[in-house]
């Protein structure tokens, strides 16, 4: 359902040449959704109704500022009670634009939070990789120690000091 949905928003935005304006407000709107527990709560809960909920999203909207194409599809999300797969069709609004654009997107897992320059350059070894732009969300995982793990499409490289020392560990009980 939600591929459906972001699907209709990505070819609408596509007819209005607005698609990076609609990426940025769904972007606001993911951002309003990280840092409200209610709003979490509004879009989540089966307890409220459509008319609860359609009244609600539109008076946080009109508060962010968010109208146009993004607004009226997150109000269409919740009249018809689909708000609670709105962040799936926010994530499938997003590869959609990034295929569009040829950008591939990698998830890159650190212990600790890299400095800017540090990104930049796993950003660019990526890009080398893929032949193509990189978006990078960078997690944090201190039990990681050190190193990195990179997913980037269907791969997966683990270079974390942790599974390192496990491999160590596991070869140690093998001679032992």
């Amino acid at each position: 359902m939600a591929g459906r949905y972001a699907t209709a928003l990505f070819e609408l935005a596509s007819e209005a040449n607005a698609i990076d304006a609609v990426n940025a407000d769904l972007d606001s709107f993911s951002a309003m959704l990280a840092e409200s527990e209610d709003l979490r709560r509004l879009v989540g809960s089966p307890a409220f109704s459509a008319e609860e909920q359609t009244g609600a999203i539109k008076a946080v909207l009109a508060k962010a500022g968010l109208t146009g194409l993004a607004g009226n599809f997150i109000g269409l999300v919740a009249s018809k009670r689909r708000l609670f797969a709105l962040p799936g069709m926010i994530a499938a609004y997003k590869a959609l634009v990034a295929e569009a654009k040829g950008i591939v997107s990698a998830e890159v897992t650190l212990a600790e939070t890299p400095a800017p320059k540090r990104v930049d350059e796993i950003r660019a070894a990526l890009a080398a990789v893929a032949g193509k732009d990189v978006d990078v969300a960078i997690k944090i995982d201190p039990s990681l120690i050190g190193g990195l793990v990179v997913k980037m499409g269907s791969r997966m490289v683990d270079a974390s000091l942790k599974t390192k020392l496990n491999s160590i560990r596991l070869a140690m009980k093998e001679v032992g």
